[in-house]
Parts: structure tokens; sequence; C-alpha cells
């Protein structure tokens, strides 16, 4: 199998950008330990380091490889550091560089994991937890905001978001039927140059000089190894297809479709491919289906689980990470609990970054055809907008859960949704995420600091209580 993974490592071309493998290893790690505050900070660090400060590649390629990475399904952060590292070192560059993106939240999540459940109910670890759920509302509310504030551009995509919203918080409907009928809109809208589906998405300007492809280590020549070649692409896809779904047939084949690891397998396998729109998408996801479907983990459960990945570093996404520990933790079958969630921990990271490497390695040497073309882009706007209906829903769910201890579910119609039990009001709750929004929008403090300071406040709550 390896040898087909990199069977692209031909000898150097003549433009040969002179950076050794080694130091790029030490540079995807550094960006790795940085890579905290969700997929804008960890993107803004990238552009920092090998933009601005090393000049490996220039502005243009990088936003060119970002705009083929929104367009994919999954962490675009990680996939684009895959994409950049593939660029500059081939295949074993792209995954060095998208598994160091991923390796240093892998080990602290699942260290915090540990914690949650041999500790999780001393009051100071509860307390913590609680702190970070209260932190977590403002941020996720602030995503609604960053996110609407470029996608909403006119009154059609603001439409498409309420619509969003409605179908999956009133009538529960499934996150990937959303998905497509947002794309297919905007893609049918797009072909049809009907103005308001326009798509562009702009990520930007950088501010300072801005560096060019032709003064960069790479240059503007595209290495020999990126030319787009049919026979590699469809050896390396069916090389990654296997190493993705290999796991999942023989954990139905032995194990069946009932077993908890079977059903992580699956589940997160799915979630792969239609979870577009960034990490907050893929939690309304997740908490749809794990919450209410497979009943893996509680509302509140998934809150601490965004509370350690906002904490960490590494992909948002990682909170599925969480997921997959608990719902193995709690079914082990033969095995002990803590091994059985840690295989749980491990294969759900295994099947849900996986497949980013195999869009990155079989689709980034035909990017160039996808540049320019009105109507993809058209219907990745259309997502967008409805991926801030999407996260709203997520926003006014945690407040729901975290606000309140009491919920009641109310059925009116095709419509079925929870509702607070006012007189259920958590006040210290209240008051703590008041504080943390204000922080945040009154006084543009930084997520990380908020999120360590309402954990202390929850946790010395917890112990004078």
């Amino acid at each position: 199998m390896s040898a087909v993974i990199v069977a692209d490592d031909k000898p150097a071309s003549p433009h040969d950008h002179g950076i050794s493998f080694g130091e790029a290893v030490k540079v995807w790690a550094r960006i790795a330990a940085l890579s905290f505050g969700g997929p804008a900070g960890q993107i803004a660090v990238m552009h920092h380091i090998l933009v601005d400060e090393k000049r490996w590649i220039g502005e243009e390629r990088f936003l060119h490889a970002l705009n083929y990475c929104m367009l994919l399904p999954g962490p675009e952060a990680q996939q684009l550091a895959a994409y950049i590292g593939w660029l500059l070192h081939k295949t074993k560059g792209g995954l060095v560089a998208g598994a160091l993106f991923v390796l240093p939240g892998f080990l602290a999540i699942l260290a915090l994991s540990y914690v949650y459940v041999l500790l999780g109910h001393a009051p100071v670890i509860e307390g913590l937890f609680f702190g970070l759920k209260a932190a977590v509302l403002a941020v996720v509310v602030q995503a609604v905001l960053r996110v609407g504030s470029r996608a909403l551009r006119n009154k059609v995509m603001w439409s498409i978001a309420a619509a969003a919203f409605i179908a999956i918080f009133f009538v529960n409907a499934p996150f990937p039927l959303i998905v497509l009928l947002a794309g297919v809109t905007g893609f049918l809208g797009g072909r049809a140059g009907i103005a308001a589906f326009n798509g562009g998405r702009g990520h930007g300007s950088v501010d300072g000089e801005v560096v060019h492809d032709r003064d960069t280590a790479l240059g503007e020549a595209l290495p020999e190894h990126a030319k787009p070649n049919l026979i590699w692409s469809l050896r390396i896809s069916t090389a990654f297809l296997i190493l993705w779904l290999a796991p999942v047939g023989l954990l139905f084949a032995f194990a069946g479709s009932g077993d908890v690891f079977s059903q992580i397998a699956g589940f997160f396998s799915r979630m792969a491919v239609v979870t577009f729109g960034g990490a907050y998408a893929v939690l309304a996801y997740v908490g749809q289906e794990a919450v209410g479907t497979y009943h893996w983990v509680s509302p509140g459960e998934m809150l601490d689980g965004l509370g350690m990945a906002e904490t960490t570093p590494g992909p948002l996404i990682m909170v599925t990470q969480f997921v997959g520990f608990l719902a193995a933790f709690r079914e082990p079958g033969a095995l002990h609990p803590l091994l059985a969630a840690t295989a749980g921990a491990m294969l759900t990271t295994w099947v849900t970054f996986m497949p980013c490497y195999l869009w990155i390695f079989a689709g980034a040497p035909f990017v160039e055809r996808m540049r320019g073309n009105r109507a993809l882009s058209s219907g990745l706007g259309a997502i967008t907008a409805a991926v801030v209906g999407v996260i709203l829903n997520l926003a006014l769910w945690f407040a729901i859960h975290t606000l309140f201890r009491t919920v009641r579910p109310v059925r009116f119609g095709m419509a079925a949704f929870d509702v607070p039990v006012l007189t259920s009001l958590n006040l210290p709750a209240l008051g703590l995420a008041t504080a943390a929004a204000i922080a945040i929008f009154r006084f543009k403090a930084g997520m990380i600091p908020v999120l360590f300071a309402c954990a202390a406040i929850g946790a010395a709550y917890a112990v004078t209580a």
C-alpha cells in the first residue's frame, strides 16, 4: 500500500524550491502547536508563518489552495495544511503536514477525556466544565455573527439561512438534506446568471506587503508532481479509499451493524462527506445525531466536548473524538471501558480525517479547472448561507441547555422542538455567559483568555458553593 501512496516521489524538478523536508516538519509542528482559535485563527497562523515569515508560498497560491479547501467537506484548515505540504514535498509532505495538524489536539483531548470520565464528578472538575459551557455559548453566538456577516449578502441568502434554521430547529430535518438542497439551489441560480447567487467568496486582504508567488521559494511555476495525472490520481484515490473504508467494512462484517464501533465508523464516515461549512456546522450535525438518534452523549456533554476542543490546539472538529470516546466507554463490550474508549476515539479520528487526504491528493492536481467556475461558487455561497441558519440552531440549542435546568418537548403538527421551563433558569450560568459575551463583544477579548477565565471562575464557584 505504501508504495502506491508515495509513487509520485520522483527526483526533484528543475525548479526545486530548496526547502528541506526536515525544516518543513519543524515548521508544521510549530503551526500545530499554535493552532488555537478555530479555523479562522488557524488559517491566519499558517498564512503568517508560511507566507509572511518563511515566504515559502505566495498570497495568490495560498488563497487559491484555501478556495479549494473551502469547497470540500471536513475541516478546511487541516486540509489546507495537507494541500500546502503536498505542494512543497509531494505526498509525504501532505501526510506529515496534515497529521501534525491533528496530533496535538488528539493527544490533549484524549487526556482531558480520561480526566472527564474518571474525575468528572469532582466539584472542581464539574465547575471547570460549567464555566466552559457558559463561555462556549458566547463563542458560538460570535460564530453566527461572523459567518453571517460574510455570507448573508442579500435577501436571497437571508431567506436560505432562515429556511435552514426552520428546517433543522422546528422540523428536525437532516443536515445533509439541508446542505444538498442549498447547494443545488445555489448551483442552479448561478448557472441561470441570477445576480443574488453570485458566489464569490473573499477571504479578506492581508495587512502589509503582499507576498507574490514569484518572490517565494516555490515560485510561480507549477511543480512537476502537481500537474494533473489521471493515473496517479486514480491510484492515490484507491489507496486512501481502502485505508478509509476497509476498517469500516471489517467492523460491519465481523461485529455487526449494532456494535458501537460499527456505528461510530459508519456515522463519522457519513459525517466526513456531508459536513460542509466548517466546525460549527459539523457540531450541529453531530449534536442532532449523537444526542438525539444514537444517545451517545447528552447536550451538556456536547458542550463539554466543545469546550475541550476550543481550549486545545487543532481543528474544532476534534470534538467528535470526545463523542466517540464516550460512546465506546459506555458500551465497551468485552473490553475494559478505558481501552474501548481509547479505541473509539482513535476510530473516530481515523474515519474523520482519512477522507480529507482523499479529497486533497485526488483533487488538488485538477483544482485549476475549478477556478472561476461561477456555478460552483454560487452553490458554495448558498451552502454557507444555509450553514448560518444551522449555526443559529446550534446557538439556540446550546443556550436552552446551558441556561435552563429543565426543558420540555413540544409538538405542533410536523414541528417538534424543545422549549425551556422558565422557572428553571440557571442564574449563575446566565451571569457567566453574559460576562463572557461582554468580554468578547464589548472589550474584544480573545477567545482563549475568556474560556480559561470562565473555567477558573466556574471551578471556584463549584468549590465555594
